[in-house]
């Protein structure tokens, strides 16, 4: 939870840090770009890192280097600090999702993984609803800094509590370190997110720098992939793509992450810029989708047991998009309550399809196998997130300026009898001004409605796949544990 809270919470409070440190509105930006970056280059990494050296240790400097990062970002004096610093938290966070996923799975039996994955699920899914709810409050109430020193007292604890029960794992040191293909593919990956990221920005495809990020992502990718079939240990074992229930896996956590975030992204601006709340009162309007989220999980560990995992996801993906359809009809005068009831059924559909994939990603891969899993599931997520964000803000602002021109079009100096049922009369006055600008409101509200429309249409896109998963073990005569557990020290 602390690392999904703290990957929306300072969007809220960057304008604020923008102010206090005397940067521009694209110098402020790369806050923000810097931790998503660096976050996506390290998580491959943590795979080999937590097979190598065990997931107690990983865990261990991990949480250590996050919260201490976390310090150091709230005491920044300057840009530079602050961009350095938040490189550094994006470094360290990123082995703690998968991982902690991982940690769990190999100290619980498999009897009792459906209600561990619930527990560890709510943060999963809590933390970026409560992020910029907890944010916007600790900004108004304290200061932009505490939106980085909360993570101190939590992270302590973390530490702490983990070292005292986490017992030590098994490490393999036996498998060398493929430089050349954790350079390819960082630069990869690092590319693609300073693409996605920035891409709006630079009005996407019309700007030399997000071309130039677009054909060299591409580039190492497909040269990564060629080395990967070519060396002898690549960085990621291309064994895990055989798996069929990991692959398909792979494709739908994509699509989750891709509605997962970008809702969460969306309703604060609707809420704000068009039902004119207060960023404290769209926080506690969201906060029953993360609330009906945490039930949803409860009820979910006892619904695969009932009805089994690829049943309960492919319902959690029916009710997620049912829930985004009903908020495409969402307008300007939506009703509160229409806004709590769609937040409802949307927190209790996620988790239902989120929490059983993500252990139908690992019914049939050997144990030794889950901690690169474990990343490079996280790392598809992430980067459906990342598209996610970024198409559906640039489908939002391009669908608003489309329907402002074609609501303008019924608005002419010619268009008497509609100036005289509004009572305006056309010129350079005070309700000519009035009426451009509800003009302007209503064609943000219809682009709001599109893109919940369109998540709706991708939250489906991935339904048939449901077939292709399966709940078998792993065969009796594959190795399920390490190959050289050697003791943490």
């Amino acid at each position: 939870m602390m690392y999904t809270i703290d990957s929306t919470i300072v969007n809220v409070a960057l304008p604020h840090i923008q102010g206090s440190l005397q940067a521009t509105q694209d110098q402020a930006g790369w806050i923000v770009t810097s931790y998503i970056v660096i976050s996506a280059i390290a998580t491959p990494l943590g795979g080999w890192l937590g097979t190598r050296f065990g997931l107690r240790r990983l865990l261990a400097i991990s949480i250590a280097g996050f919260t201490a990062s976390s310090m150091l970002c709230g005491l920044a004096t300057g840009l530079e600090e602050m961009i350095i610093f938040r490189a550094i938290q994006g470094a360290f966070g990123a082995s703690l999702v998968p991982l902690s996923q991982v940690a769990l799975l190999q100290n619980f039996p498999r009897a009792q993984h459906a209600k561990v994955m619930a527990l560890w699920g709510m943060g999963v899914m809590v933390g970026p609803v409560i992020g910029p709810t907890l944010g916007g409050w600790l900004t108004d109430s304290l200061s932009w800094r505490w939106a980085f020193y909360i993570n101190v007292p939590v992270g302590i604890i973390a530490w702490v509590s983990m070292m005292a029960a986490l017992p030590k794992s098994a490490s393999d040191d036996t498998r060398p370190f493929d430089r050349t293909g954790f350079a390819l593919l960082s630069l990869a990956v690092g590319l693609f997110q300073l693409m996605v990221d920035r891409g709006e920005t630079k009005d996407w495809f019309q700007s030399t720098e997000i071309i130039t990020e677009a054909f060299c992502a591409v580039t190492f990718f497909y040269m990564y992939i060629v080395h990967s079939f070519t060396t002898r240990h690549p960085f990621v074992d291309i064994h895990l793509f055989k798996d069929r229930n990991f692959s398909v896996s792979l494709i739908v956590m994509f699509a989750i992450g891709l509605t997962m975030i970008s809702t969460s992204v969306l309703m604060p601006g609707f809420l704000q810029q068009l039902q004119g709340l207060t960023p404290t009162q769209a926080g506690i309007l969201m906060a029953a989708r993360g609330a009906a989220a945490i039930v949803a999980m409860l009820i979910g560990a006892r619904l695969q047991s009932t009805i089994g995992p690829r049943a309960t996801t492919a319902i959690g993906i029916v009710i997620s998009a049912a829930s985004l359809v009903m908020m495409s009809y969402f307008s300007v005068d939506t009703p509160q309550a229409m806004i709590v009831i769609t937040g409802v059924i949307q927190g209790t559909g996620t988790p239902l399809a989120f929490m059983p994939l993500s252990l139908l990603a690992f019914a049939t891969l050997n144990d030794r196998m889950r901690t690169e899993a474990g990343a490079i599931l996280t790392l598809v997520r992430n980067i459906g997130a990342s598209i996610g964000v970024s198409a559906t803000i640039a489908l939002l602002t391009r669908s608003a300026q489309v329907n402002q021109s074609y609501l303008a079009e019924h608005f002419t100096a010619y268009s008497m009898n509609r100036w005289m049922l509004s009572g305006i009369v056309p010129g350079a006055n005070t309700g000519t001004a009035m009426l451009v600008g509800e003009l302007g409101r209503q064609s943000l509200g219809i682009a709001y409605a599109n893109d919940f429309f369109v998540l709706a249409l991708c939250t489906l896109l991935p339904l048939p796949l449901m077939a292709l998963l399966n709940r078998s073990q792993p065969p009796s005569g594959q190795p399920k544990a390490a190959a050289s557990p050697a003791a943490d020290q």
